[in-house]
């Protein structure tokens, strides 16, 4: 990590504050907590988003699988007429 003087009393004030509060355990549990929280919604919204896609599929496979079904009776009808069993 580069250190950087800024000469701006305040701002040395600031960053040394940071620097001592992100030290902590405290904090840095807190921020390990974060990063799980941030992967787990992650996954969830992956997860959410295969299932629809899933569902989405069954839905258009069933519709298809309707229109294949109506067209064999469809065929089976004609051949039938047409004595070509």
């Amino acid at each position: 990590m580069r250190t950087y003087e800024i000469k701006v009393p305040i701002m040395e004030e600031a960053i040394g504050a940071y620097r001592g509060i992100t030290a902590t355990d405290e904090f840095k549990e807190i921020e390990r907590l974060r990063t799980l929280a941030r992967h787990n919604e992650a996954s969830a919204l992956g997860h959410a988003r295969r299932e629809a896609t899933r569902e989405a599929t069954a839905k258009a496979n069933a519709k298809w699988q309707v229109v294949v079904a109506n067209k064999d009776a469809e065929i089976a009808r004609l051949r039938s007429q047409l004595g070509q069993n």
